[in-house]
């Protein structure tokens, strides 16, 4: 199955709203662990929604302390790459007493934290990408990830994608990590256990069948309950007009050209998906694309042979997408372009006019509740804040 390829590189912190607000109740060690109904740790504002994040450590610095904060964000931008790798992580950095949360995993040792690591690797071949790390108070640093896995146990081999952020809390005696709590983007109740979690992940193992076929190239860098933001790569296309989204007017000649009816008589290789694309909100205006591969570029392609097709390069940038499987009709594709519209809105992000329906199957020989289609909405500007 072609998936999308997620870049190696590490995108260094940006700016982000963070307010401290910590009520304290003193242990032995200055360390302060707390029952998640009773206490919140860190209030973190995003898209103009202020949410409560619950953190499993309290701390008042003691006045011995020396740890290095900075130097710990600037370790975990070299350790956290190497999480589910044959390096992986270094333990040493870690409590032997770490607490680890996520909405439906929890350890409380560095053992155990390991345990679920390596499970992971050996059922999902995680793909992890750090994003940023940044302190977010005195002993405390936050991160914020991308995670794909492949679940190999299943014949369809469905992606799970999980983005998030992850608050690790720091022991001021040793400088070493005492807490790990994970927050997903796609959950409300992020407590362990939240039930919305496990329906979540249980939603992912749907069957999506994607030909194995090159793709447009991105990356994933938020999953919300409706819609994935993206971050594509440039890429080159050949359209026609056409008449409806979900249509599909033209695509004889815009296969033709690939299939060689061309000024060389260049037979050129199938990608998916087929696109077709609304450029207005009024839909007056609609093409039908096939993506060209990516290992050829607009000047080295030959010319269509039919005046109405044309060659494109798409300069990429940041879409929001919305999947879902069965057979497109216009009807349909309209309504799933107003949910997906209305959810950025309500999320203060910044839609484009127009839409596009992404299709990645033959309808001929694909089961209607297999099919992968998506509803893809271009963004005036996106920040991982």
């Amino acid at each position: 199955m072609t998936t999308a390829h997620l870049s190696d590189t590490i995108i260094r912190p940006i700016s982000g709203h963070y307010v401290a607000n910590r009520r304290l109740k003193p242990l032995k060690n200055s360390i302060f662990f707390i029952n998640h109904s009773r206490h919140r740790s860190l209030v973190y504002n995003r898209t103009h929604t202020t949410r409560i994040r619950l953190s499993l450590v309290e701390q008042i610095p003691p006045k011995s302390s020396k740890v290095d904060v900075e130097q710990l964000v600037d370790f975990l931008y070299e350790d956290l790459p190497h999480l589910f790798d044959d390096q992986g992580i270094d333990r040493t950095a870690y409590d032997e007493q770490v607490k680890f949360r996520d909405p439906i995993t929890k350890h409380d040792s560095i053992s155990g934290y390991l345990f679920n690591i390596s499970m992971l690797k050996l059922v999902f071949s995680p793909d992890f990408q750090l994003h940023w790390a940044k302190q977010t108070a005195p002993y405390e640093i936050t991160t914020r990830w991308t995670m794909e896995m492949t679940f190999s146990l299943l014949p369809w081999k469905p992606l799970l994608v999980f983005t998030g952020t992850s608050v690790m809390g720091i022991n001021p005696e040793n400088g070493k990590f005492c807490s790990h709590v994970d927050y997903w983007d796609s959950l409300k109740n992020n407590e362990y256990f939240s039930m919305e979690g496990l329906v979540d992940l249980i939603k992912q193992l749907r069957i999506y069948k994607t030909p194995d076929l090159e793709t447009p190239k991105y990356q994933i860098l938020k999953r919300t309950a409706t819609y994935e933001v993206r971050k594509y790569s440039p890429f080159v296309i050949v359209e026609t007009q056409s008449d409806k989204l979900a249509g599909s007017t033209g695509f004889n000649d815009v296969a033709g050209y690939i299939f060689g009816k061309n000024s060389r008589e260049e037979k050129i290789a199938m990608t998916t998906p087929v696109f077709t694309q609304a450029f207005d909100s009024k839909m007056s205006k609609m093409s039908i694309q096939i993506v060209i591969p990516s290992n050829k570029d607009l000047g080295s392609l030959p010319n269509p042979n039919k005046e109405e097709v044309g060659l494109r390069s798409v300069e990429g940038g940041f879409a929001a997408v919305l999947k879902f499987s069965g057979k497109p009709t216009d009807d349909i594709v309209r309504e799933k372009e107003k949910l997906l519209r209305s959810s950025l809105i309500s999320n203060g992000l910044k839609p484009k006019d127009g839409c596009l329906l992404a299709r990645y199957n033959d309808p001929g020989r694909t089961k209607s509740f297999m099919m992968r289609n998506e509803v893809l909405i271009w963004l005036e500007e996106f920040s991982l804040d």
